[in-house]
């Protein structure tokens, strides 16, 4: 069911749709909140203050905007806010210009000695990427912040650029950065990890 087939039963009072809809994206809003906070426990009660905000505030909601979106910026000002309480500073990329891809992949002339093969090729045409989604989803959980975050925002949860920027208060071209950073080191986790397990 659409979001907004769940918005309209919500407002006409049904209560299954609440719960769909916090099924849906309470992970979601605790990945967003933790960019900001210090705990664990800070970032569940950030995504349920923003569960609270989202009833109160539905019926002034206008859709110019995905419910998805209109959600995760509700969940990042409240993160932002305790945050300040905090006295947390939001890092932007800490880590040091170094290159993204690995020395080793190119040749003596600049050129690929082994092309990347983007990883939606590689989980169709494999048997196990059942294996390999895992291996993805482990890479990234352990990249370090801001990476983990706009890997998350922009390749799982599908937000464009432009509102992972507005979420994580970063420009526009940090996030293209750290994202293609994140994916490069993401790609090398992927691989060594899928080379160790053939041998």
């Amino acid at each position: 069911m659409e979001d907004a087939e769940l918005l309209d039963r919500l407002l006409g009072g049904d209560e299954t749709a609440f719960t769909e809809l916090v099924r849906r994206y309470h992970s979601t809003l605790v990945r967003v909140a933790r960019y900001y906070v210090g705990t664990e426990v800070l970032a569940e009660d950030v995504a349920q203050d923003t569960w609270v905000a989202v009833v109160r505030g539905l019926e002034r909601f206008e859709r110019r905007s995905s419910f998805k979106t209109w959600l995760l910026r509700i969940c990042a000002n409240r993160a932002r806010t305790t945050a300040v309480r905090e006295h947390r500073t939001i890092p932007a990329d800490p880590s040091p210009a170094v290159a993204t891809v690995a020395s080793r992949r190119f040749d003596e002339g600049g050129m690929w000695v082994d092309p990347p093969v983007p990883f939606t090729e590689s989980v169709e045409f494999r048997s196990d990427s059942g294996a390999l989604v895992t291996a993805v989803r482990a890479a990234i959980s352990s990249l370090g912040e801001p990476q983990r975050s706009v890997v998350t925002l922009r390749d799982v949860e599908g937000l464009s650029s432009d509102d992972v920027a507005s979420l994580l208060g970063l420009s526009v071209g940090n996030v293209r950065v750290i994202l293609h950073r994140g994916r490069a080191r993401v790609r090398d986790i992927v691989e060594s990890s899928t080379k160790g397990n053939e041998q």
